[in-house]
Protein backbone atom coordinates (compact mmCIF):
# COMPACT_ATOMS: atom_id res chain seq x y z
CA UNK A 1 0.00 0.00 0.00
CA UNK A 2 1.13 3.53 -0.72
CA UNK A 3 -0.05 6.98 0.35
CA UNK A 4 -0.30 10.26 -1.56
CA UNK A 5 2.89 11.37 0.23
CA UNK A 6 4.68 8.61 -1.71
CA UNK A 7 3.84 10.26 -5.06
CA UNK A 8 6.79 11.73 -6.92
CA UNK A 9 5.72 15.23 -8.05
CA UNK A 10 7.77 16.44 -11.03
CA UNK A 11 7.71 19.97 -12.50
CA UNK A 12 6.71 20.56 -16.11
CA UNK A 13 8.62 22.77 -18.55
CA UNK A 14 7.75 23.68 -22.18
CA UNK A 15 10.87 22.00 -23.56
CA UNK A 16 9.30 18.67 -22.58
CA UNK A 17 6.40 19.36 -24.95
CA UNK A 18 8.81 20.33 -27.74
CA UNK A 19 10.72 17.06 -27.36
CA UNK A 20 7.46 15.12 -27.23
CA UNK A 21 6.23 16.69 -30.47
CA UNK A 22 9.48 15.85 -32.27
CA UNK A 23 9.12 12.22 -31.25
CA UNK A 24 5.38 12.07 -32.00
CA UNK A 25 5.94 13.28 -35.56
CA UNK A 26 8.61 10.63 -36.14
CA UNK A 27 6.17 7.98 -34.92
CA UNK A 28 3.85 8.66 -37.87
CA UNK A 29 6.20 6.65 -40.08
CA UNK A 30 5.31 3.37 -38.35
CA UNK A 31 2.09 3.93 -36.37
CA UNK A 32 -1.44 2.94 -37.32
CA UNK A 33 -4.75 4.43 -36.22
CA UNK A 34 -7.73 2.29 -35.40
CA UNK A 35 -10.60 2.47 -37.86
CA UNK A 36 -12.41 5.78 -37.56
CA UNK A 37 -10.00 7.21 -34.99
CA UNK A 38 -8.36 10.60 -35.48
CA UNK A 39 -4.55 10.52 -35.27
CA UNK A 40 -4.34 13.79 -33.34
CA UNK A 41 -5.53 12.48 -29.98
CA UNK A 42 -2.93 9.73 -30.16
CA UNK A 43 -0.24 12.27 -31.04
CA UNK A 44 -1.13 14.43 -28.01
CA UNK A 45 -1.03 11.38 -25.73
CA UNK A 46 2.34 10.44 -27.18
CA UNK A 47 3.61 13.98 -26.53
CA UNK A 48 2.52 13.54 -22.89
CA UNK A 49 4.12 10.08 -22.65
CA UNK A 50 7.49 11.27 -23.94
CA UNK A 51 7.34 14.40 -21.77
CA UNK A 52 6.88 12.29 -18.63
CA UNK A 53 9.69 9.90 -19.58
CA UNK A 54 12.10 12.80 -20.13
CA UNK A 55 11.02 14.53 -16.92
CA UNK A 56 11.64 11.28 -15.02
CA UNK A 57 15.11 10.89 -16.53
CA UNK A 58 15.86 14.50 -15.65
CA UNK A 59 14.83 13.85 -12.05
CA UNK A 60 17.04 10.75 -11.83
CA UNK A 61 20.02 12.71 -13.13
CA UNK A 62 19.44 15.63 -10.77
CA UNK A 63 19.16 13.28 -7.78
CA UNK A 64 22.25 11.30 -8.86
CA UNK A 65 20.15 8.12 -9.01
CA UNK A 66 21.99 5.57 -11.17
CA UNK A 67 20.09 4.35 -14.22
CA UNK A 68 20.73 2.95 -17.68
CA UNK A 69 19.06 3.51 -21.03
CA UNK A 70 18.39 0.54 -23.30
CA UNK A 71 16.60 0.17 -26.61
CA UNK A 72 12.89 -0.36 -26.16
CA UNK A 73 11.29 -3.68 -27.06
CA UNK A 74 8.99 -2.66 -29.99
CA UNK A 75 11.10 -3.58 -33.03
CA UNK A 76 9.32 -0.99 -35.20
CA UNK A 77 10.41 1.88 -32.96
CA UNK A 78 14.18 2.06 -33.24
CA UNK A 79 14.34 5.48 -31.58
CA UNK A 80 12.50 4.46 -28.40
CA UNK A 81 14.50 3.74 -25.24
CA UNK A 82 13.55 2.56 -21.77
CA UNK A 83 14.96 3.53 -18.37
CA UNK A 84 16.55 0.62 -16.54
CA UNK A 85 16.69 0.85 -12.73
CA UNK A 86 18.86 -1.66 -10.87
CA UNK A 87 18.52 -4.11 -13.76
CA UNK A 88 14.74 -3.67 -14.08
CA UNK A 89 13.44 -2.35 -17.38
CA UNK A 90 10.83 0.35 -16.71
CA UNK A 91 7.69 0.78 -18.80
CA UNK A 92 6.12 4.14 -17.93
CA UNK A 93 2.36 4.28 -18.37
CA UNK A 94 1.21 7.91 -18.56
CA UNK A 95 -2.39 9.11 -18.28
CA UNK A 96 -3.03 12.64 -19.57
CA UNK A 97 -5.70 14.46 -17.55
CA UNK A 98 -6.97 17.42 -19.58
CA UNK A 99 -10.40 18.19 -18.10
CA UNK A 100 -10.23 21.46 -16.14
CA UNK A 101 -12.31 20.26 -13.18
CA UNK A 102 -10.22 17.12 -12.77
CA UNK A 103 -7.02 19.17 -13.01
CA UNK A 104 -8.32 21.53 -10.32
CA UNK A 105 -9.27 18.63 -8.05
CA UNK A 106 -5.91 16.90 -8.46
CA UNK A 107 -3.94 20.08 -7.75
CA UNK A 108 -5.98 20.71 -4.60
CA UNK A 109 -5.82 17.11 -3.42
CA UNK A 110 -3.49 14.67 -5.23
CA UNK A 111 -4.78 11.91 -2.94
CA UNK A 112 -7.82 11.50 -5.19
CA UNK A 113 -5.51 9.60 -7.55
CA UNK A 114 -5.32 6.81 -4.98
CA UNK A 115 -8.67 5.44 -6.18
CA UNK A 116 -7.80 5.70 -9.87
CA UNK A 117 -6.91 2.50 -11.72
CA UNK A 118 -3.38 1.84 -12.95
CA UNK A 119 -4.05 0.46 -16.43
CA UNK A 120 -1.99 -1.70 -18.80
CA UNK A 121 -3.46 -2.81 -22.17
CA UNK A 122 -3.83 -6.59 -21.90
CA UNK A 123 -2.59 -7.26 -25.45
CA UNK A 124 0.56 -5.23 -24.75
CA UNK A 125 1.11 -7.06 -21.47
CA UNK A 126 0.74 -10.41 -23.19
CA UNK A 127 3.08 -9.46 -26.05
CA UNK A 128 6.63 -10.62 -26.59
CA UNK A 129 9.71 -9.03 -25.07
CA UNK A 130 8.66 -8.88 -21.42
CA UNK A 131 10.55 -10.19 -18.41
CA UNK A 132 8.92 -11.03 -15.09
CA UNK A 133 11.09 -8.52 -13.26
CA UNK A 134 10.21 -5.64 -15.61
CA UNK A 135 8.32 -2.92 -13.79
CA UNK A 136 5.46 -0.63 -14.76
CA UNK A 137 5.62 2.95 -13.49
CA UNK A 138 2.27 4.77 -13.47
CA UNK A 139 2.12 8.53 -14.01
CA UNK A 140 -0.71 11.04 -14.20
CA UNK A 141 0.07 14.23 -16.09
CA UNK A 142 -2.22 17.26 -15.91
CA UNK A 143 -2.30 19.54 -18.93
CA UNK A 144 -4.70 21.33 -21.23
CA UNK A 145 -5.07 20.70 -24.95
CA UNK A 146 -6.62 22.86 -27.67
CA UNK A 147 -8.23 20.01 -29.58
CA UNK A 148 -11.38 21.70 -30.90
CA UNK A 149 -11.33 24.47 -33.48
CA UNK A 150 -12.88 26.84 -30.91
CA UNK A 151 -10.17 26.12 -28.34
CA UNK A 152 -7.50 26.41 -31.02
CA UNK A 153 -8.75 29.85 -32.03
CA UNK A 154 -8.70 30.95 -28.37
CA UNK A 155 -5.11 29.71 -28.00
CA UNK A 156 -4.05 31.53 -31.18
CA UNK A 157 -5.80 34.74 -30.09
CA UNK A 158 -3.96 34.63 -26.75
CA UNK A 159 -0.66 33.93 -28.55
CA UNK A 160 -0.24 30.70 -26.65
CA UNK A 161 2.39 28.21 -27.84
CA UNK A 162 1.01 25.91 -30.51
CA UNK A 163 2.10 23.40 -33.11
CA UNK A 164 -0.13 23.10 -36.17
CA UNK A 165 0.16 19.85 -38.08
CA UNK A 166 -1.72 17.93 -40.73
CA UNK A 167 -1.26 14.16 -40.79
CA UNK A 168 -1.17 12.84 -44.35
CA UNK A 169 -3.43 9.97 -45.50
CA UNK A 170 -2.07 6.43 -45.33
CA UNK A 171 -1.29 6.25 -49.07
CA UNK A 172 1.20 9.07 -48.49
CA UNK A 173 2.51 7.89 -45.12
CA UNK A 174 2.84 4.21 -46.04
CA UNK A 175 2.91 3.80 -49.83
CA UNK A 176 2.35 0.25 -51.09
CA UNK A 177 5.53 0.45 -53.17
CA UNK A 178 8.71 1.92 -51.69
CA UNK A 179 9.85 4.18 -54.49
CA UNK A 180 10.38 7.93 -54.95
CA UNK A 181 7.18 9.97 -54.95
CA UNK A 182 8.70 12.12 -57.69
CA UNK A 183 8.52 15.87 -57.86
CA UNK A 184 6.22 17.31 -55.22
CA UNK A 185 4.12 20.35 -56.05
CA UNK A 186 2.53 22.50 -53.34
CA UNK A 187 0.18 25.44 -53.71
CA UNK A 188 -1.43 27.78 -51.19
CA UNK A 189 -4.59 29.81 -51.76
CA UNK A 190 -3.81 32.09 -48.79
CA UNK A 191 -3.44 35.81 -49.45
CA UNK A 192 0.00 35.93 -47.79
CA UNK A 193 3.17 33.87 -47.94
CA UNK A 194 2.93 30.53 -46.13
CA UNK A 195 5.91 28.60 -44.78
CA UNK A 196 5.29 24.85 -44.90
CA UNK A 197 7.46 22.12 -43.41
CA UNK A 198 7.20 18.81 -45.26
CA UNK A 199 8.05 15.73 -43.17
CA UNK A 200 8.61 12.25 -44.55
CA UNK A 201 11.18 9.54 -45.21
CA UNK A 202 14.02 8.90 -47.61
CA UNK A 203 14.97 5.64 -49.32
CA UNK A 204 16.61 4.27 -46.14
CA UNK A 205 13.43 5.13 -44.18
CA UNK A 206 15.25 7.84 -42.27
CA UNK A 207 13.27 10.93 -41.41
CA UNK A 208 13.53 13.74 -43.95
CA UNK A 209 12.39 17.36 -43.70
CA UNK A 210 12.06 20.19 -46.20
CA UNK A 211 10.88 23.74 -45.48
CA UNK A 212 9.33 25.57 -48.42
CA UNK A 213 7.89 29.05 -48.92
CA UNK A 214 4.56 29.22 -50.75
CA UNK A 215 3.72 32.52 -52.44
CA UNK A 216 -0.03 33.18 -52.83
CA UNK A 217 -1.51 31.13 -55.67
CA UNK A 218 1.89 30.08 -57.05
CA UNK A 219 2.87 26.43 -57.46
CA UNK A 220 6.14 25.50 -55.76
CA UNK A 221 8.14 22.40 -56.64
CA UNK A 222 10.10 20.24 -54.22
CA UNK A 223 12.72 18.27 -56.11
CA UNK A 224 14.02 16.45 -53.01
CA UNK A 225 13.57 12.68 -53.12
CA UNK A 226 10.84 11.70 -50.66
CA UNK A 227 9.65 8.09 -50.43
CA UNK A 228 6.81 8.95 -48.07
CA UNK A 229 5.18 12.10 -46.68
CA UNK A 230 3.99 11.72 -43.10
CA UNK A 231 2.87 15.25 -42.15
CA UNK A 232 2.90 18.94 -42.96
CA UNK A 233 3.52 21.69 -40.42
CA UNK A 234 2.76 25.43 -40.56
CA UNK A 235 3.60 28.13 -38.03
CA UNK A 236 0.42 30.13 -38.59
CA UNK A 237 -3.10 29.00 -39.39
CA UNK A 238 -3.73 29.21 -43.18
CA UNK A 239 -6.91 31.10 -44.02
CA UNK A 240 -7.38 29.09 -47.23
CA UNK A 241 -6.67 25.71 -48.78
CA UNK A 242 -3.25 24.13 -49.30
CA UNK A 243 -2.74 21.45 -51.95
CA UNK A 244 0.06 18.91 -52.38
CA UNK A 245 0.61 16.63 -55.37
CA UNK A 246 3.20 13.94 -55.99
CA UNK A 247 4.01 12.31 -59.32
CA UNK A 248 3.77 8.89 -57.69
CA UNK A 249 0.27 9.51 -56.28
CA UNK A 250 -2.64 10.07 -58.62
CA UNK A 251 -4.78 12.46 -56.57
CA UNK A 252 -3.89 15.89 -55.24
CA UNK A 253 -4.38 16.09 -51.48
CA UNK A 254 -6.21 19.26 -50.44
CA UNK A 255 -6.02 20.59 -46.87
CA UNK A 256 -8.66 23.05 -45.64
CA UNK A 257 -8.08 25.39 -42.66
CA UNK A 258 -10.12 23.01 -40.47
CA UNK A 259 -7.81 20.11 -41.38
CA UNK A 260 -4.92 21.50 -39.29
CA UNK A 261 -4.70 20.39 -35.64
CA UNK A 262 -2.78 21.71 -32.67
CA UNK A 263 -0.82 18.93 -30.92
CA UNK A 264 0.82 21.19 -28.32
CA UNK A 265 0.16 19.92 -24.79
CA UNK A 266 0.03 22.64 -22.14
CA UNK A 267 1.54 20.56 -19.34
CA UNK A 268 1.20 21.52 -15.68
CA UNK A 269 2.15 18.75 -13.24
CA UNK A 270 3.43 15.20 -13.32
CA UNK A 271 2.57 12.76 -10.54
CA UNK A 272 4.51 9.49 -10.58
CA UNK A 273 2.13 7.57 -8.36
CA UNK A 274 3.64 4.12 -7.92
CA UNK A 275 4.91 0.96 -9.57
CA UNK A 276 4.19 -2.75 -9.95
CA UNK A 277 6.26 -5.52 -11.45
CA UNK A 278 5.19 -7.35 -14.59
CA UNK A 279 4.54 -10.46 -12.51
CA UNK A 280 2.45 -8.54 -9.97
CA UNK A 281 0.24 -7.10 -12.70
CA UNK A 282 -0.23 -10.61 -14.06
CA UNK A 283 -1.26 -12.01 -10.67
CA UNK A 284 -3.08 -9.18 -8.89
CA UNK A 285 -4.74 -7.06 -11.58
CA UNK A 286 -8.33 -7.52 -12.72
CA UNK A 287 -9.47 -7.45 -16.34
CA UNK A 288 -11.29 -4.28 -17.42
CA UNK A 289 -13.43 -4.64 -20.52
CA UNK A 290 -13.50 -2.10 -23.41
CA UNK A 291 -16.06 0.65 -22.96
CA UNK A 292 -15.43 1.00 -19.23
CA UNK A 293 -15.50 4.44 -17.61
CA UNK A 294 -12.45 5.19 -15.47
CA UNK A 295 -10.97 8.19 -13.70
CA UNK A 296 -8.73 8.96 -16.66
CA UNK A 297 -10.98 7.91 -19.56
CA UNK A 298 -14.58 8.57 -20.50
CA UNK A 299 -14.51 5.17 -22.17
CA UNK A 300 -11.70 2.66 -22.59
CA UNK A 301 -11.12 1.33 -26.10
CA UNK A 302 -9.24 -1.89 -25.35
CA UNK A 303 -9.08 -4.58 -22.67
CA UNK A 304 -6.91 -3.48 -19.76
CA UNK A 305 -5.34 -5.00 -16.69
CA UNK A 306 -6.35 -2.76 -13.79
CA UNK A 307 -4.89 -2.32 -10.33
CA UNK A 308 -5.88 0.52 -7.97
CA UNK A 309 -3.13 3.10 -7.49
CA UNK A 310 -3.50 2.54 -3.74
CA UNK A 311 -2.18 -1.01 -4.20
CA UNK A 312 1.00 0.01 -6.03
CA UNK A 313 4.44 0.24 -4.47
CA UNK A 314 6.29 3.48 -3.67
CA UNK A 315 8.53 4.91 -6.39
CA UNK A 316 10.25 7.11 -3.80
CA UNK A 317 11.28 4.05 -1.77
CA UNK A 318 12.44 2.28 -4.93
CA UNK A 319 14.71 5.19 -5.89
CA UNK A 320 16.03 5.53 -2.33
CA UNK A 321 16.98 1.85 -2.27
CA UNK A 322 18.85 2.22 -5.56
CA UNK A 323 20.83 5.23 -4.31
Amino acid sequence: MIHASDFLHLPYTPDLTEAGIAYALRSLAYSYEREGRSPYGRLRRLVANVSVELAFRRHLSQENTPFDIKASTPFTDHERFDVVLNGHRCDIKTFLISHREQIKDIRQNPAILMDAPALVPSDSHAGDGHSYDDIYLFAFMTGLVAASQADLQKALAKRQPHYLVHVMPMQWRKPLHWKPLGTLVLKSESAEELIVEVNGQDEAREMKRKVISLAPGVKAKVNESFYSITSLHVQRMPEARVGIHGEGISQTHVITPHDWANIWVYGMDIFMTGYASYEEMSQRATLLQPGSKTFQYERTHVKNLALPVSKLKSIKKLLTSIK
